[in-house]
């Protein structure tokens, strides 16, 4: 199975209630993880992009928790686009794999889990660097 296989919307569990409605995450349960660090993104300009980089270790469970966004995650030969919009499931990401997130409605809140604490060499921030890092990363495979 390739990483981009790998990258998969997750429902989380949904409790209705006329009060309103209750969602939760438990780690290594609903997501194949240790949360290790949270963070979110938000006031983000009309226009603008967040992302842009790939990551050699880390993991990622990124939730719209208000408006949505879309993220596009790239294995250097292919490309797949999720809408994120509800806040009862997440997009689950793969180390390995370029992701941008983009179009961010207006008052869009983005909640991202962790698999690791921030560690500035595990990114990989230019493109034609990740393009080799996967080339490498295939011959290793094969």
């Amino acid at each position: 199975m390739n990483q981009l296989t790998e990258t998969k919307i997750i429902t989380l569990p949904k409790f209705e209630d006329t009060r309103g409605n209750l969602s939760f995450i438990e780690e290594e349960r609903h997501i194949p993880f240790k949360i290790e660090r949270t963070y979110w993104i938000y006031d983000v300009p009309g226009g603008q992009m967040r992302g842009g980089h790939a990551f050699k270790e880390q993991r990622e469970f990124i939730i719209a928790l208000s408006g949505s966004f879309d993220v596009v995650v790239d294995d250097g030969t292919h490309k797949q686009l999720f809408s994120l919009n509800r806040s009862y499931y997440g997009l689950y990401i793969p180390c390995g794999l370029w992701r941008q997130m983009e179009n961010f409605s207006t008052n869009s809140l983005a909640f991202v889990l962790s698999s690791t604490k921030f560690v500035e060499s595990d990114y990989i921030r230019d493109y034609e660097k990740f393009l080799k890092y996967r080339e490498e990363y295939e011959k290793q495979r094969i």
